[in-house]
């Protein structure tokens, strides 16, 4: 299929379904472009706050360890 086909059906669409097609192909874009091993996605810093929860006494001395200190 060449450009100016695409380009023709494009702009015979109305301005809503345009954007539809638009965020569709940027998700085939980036569905089937191969990831490179070093661009591998790392979680961002802080991803997981909130998920996990300490108990108050964390930093307080073990009672199995009282022997020793």
């Amino acid at each position: 299929m060449s450009d100016q086909v695409l380009i023709s059906q494009m702009n015979q669409l109305p301005e809503n379904i345009r954007k539809v097609a638009f965020d569709f192909i940027g998700y085939l874009i980036s569905k089937y472009t191969p990831i490179k091993e070093n661009e591998k996605k790392r979680p961002k810093f802080g991803s997981a706050k909130g998920k996990y929860k300490m108990s108050a006494d964390f930093d307080a001395p073990l009672e199995d360890f009282k022997d020793y200190m």
